[in-house]
């Protein structure tokens, strides 16, 4: 029997009492591209809405493999799960008793053997890795880690190992059918020493199942690799502050918690640098800077990035087959922005943050324009 196998009833939060959703109805603002761009726009970003019934800050959003829910993690340590279409809460994973935010949530990929479906697992900055059933609100199992705290976690693509990291700077790696501890990554070969300080962000390789890159606050992104067990090669610059590495096709991205150069490009092979991503276009761009806590490709195909922060308290959505220019910002938010999805079909997208609001947007393709 799979050890996630369980026989209870649904808990469906949709047909309760309603809780504030609008269109936008607050003081972020969404932002166009400058009409005097030479080169235009073929995207656009349009509000969904917003979901704004949370008392605490989020600091993890992601939408499901099907793109109908997106979970949350909130400060208050509190996991809930909205319906995509309607914006309305349908699950709740937690009472958020905890003290401790909820740091980080993945869903599991639909590739995954197990005959368990919506499971999500979540970090926890008290130490803990917890696995949930989101139709029944069950904790189907539970790690702990008291003596650490937990920032980052991430699936295999298949599903069959994830990986955690945070404060004490060590890459855990475990099976996903038994739970158990498959591999420990710390320190580093001849080329690097690991990491120094905590970890903030961690993803494993598309292209490698046996690779993972990190970021911390010790401005550099470690490879590890697991068959070696230790970290392989460094990229030395990032500083990295939350959930912002991302690699895909041999390309590291980079979102700095700094006022510039934030939003950087890697070779994944060499370890240079691509490209700084020019953050401010256009004359009538606001000149405070942002610090950025998020940053993601689009899924898959990457030709797409969304990163956010604080200082401007924004985020922008950057179309990478136009020199890397944005094609929409959410400006204005009253407080930082933490996190940042696509949707799994690239149709949409969602940053949340200290305001405790989710925004989620449709990305429409411009009439008569070439992808």
């Amino acid at each position: 029997m799979d050890s996630d196998d369980i026989d209870s009833s649904p808990v469906d939060f949709e047909d309760q009492a309603p809780i504030e959703i609008r269109r936008f109805e607050d003081k972020a603002r969404i932002e166009e591209p400058d009409s005097n761009d030479r080169v235009p726009p073929t995207k656009r970003i349009v509000p969904k809405f917003i979901i704004s019934d949370n008392q605490s800050e989020v600091f993890c959003v992601r939408f499901s493999p099907e793109n109908n829910y997106i979970a949350a993690g909130c400060g208050d340590g509190s996991i809930k799960v909205y319906n995509t279409g309607t914006g309305r809460l349908a699950y709740q994973l937690s009472s958020g008793s905890s003290d401790m935010p909820t740091t980080c949530l993945r869903w599991r990929p639909q590739t995954s053997t197990s005959k368990t479906k919506n499971v999500l697992i979540s970090v926890n900055a008290d130490g803990m890795v917890q696995h949930w059933h989101i139709t029944s609100g069950k904790c189907l199992h539970t790690i702990n880690d008291p003596e650490n705290q937990l920032y980052a976690i991430d699936y295999r693509g298949d599903g069959a190992f994830f990986a955690t990291a945070g404060k004490d700077k060590v890459i855990r790696v475990y099976d996903e059918a038994t739970k158990s501890l498959a591999a420990t990554l710390t320190g580093g070969g001849s080329a690097t020493p690991g990491h120094s300080n905590r970890v903030f962000s961690l993803k494993f390789n598309p292209a490698d199942s046996n690779v993972i890159v990190t970021g911390g606050w010790d401005n550099t992104i470690q490879i590890w690799d697991i068959r070696m067990q230790h970290a392989v090669r460094s990229i030395y610059g990032p500083h990295i502050c939350g959930d912002s590495v991302d690699i895909q096709n041999d390309v590291v991205l980079s979102g700095s918690w700094r006022p510039e150069e934030q939003l950087q490009l890697w070779d994944y092979r060499s370890g240079d640098l691509i490209e700084t991503i020019k953050w401010r276009h256009g004359i009538g761009s606001s000149t405070e800077p942002c610090l950025l806590y998020a940053a993601q490709f689009s899924k898959g195909s990457a030709d797409m990035i969304v990163a956010g922060g604080s200082g401007s308290n924004e985020a922008k959505i950057f179309d990478r087959s136009r020199g890397n220019r944005p094609f929409g910002t959410i400006a204005g938010m009253t407080r930082a922005c933490y996190t940042v999805d696509f949707s799994a079909d690239n149709k949409m997208v969602s940053v949340a943050g200290g305001d405790g609001t989710i925004r989620i947007l449709e990305i429409q393709q411009l009439e008569g324009k070439k992808k």
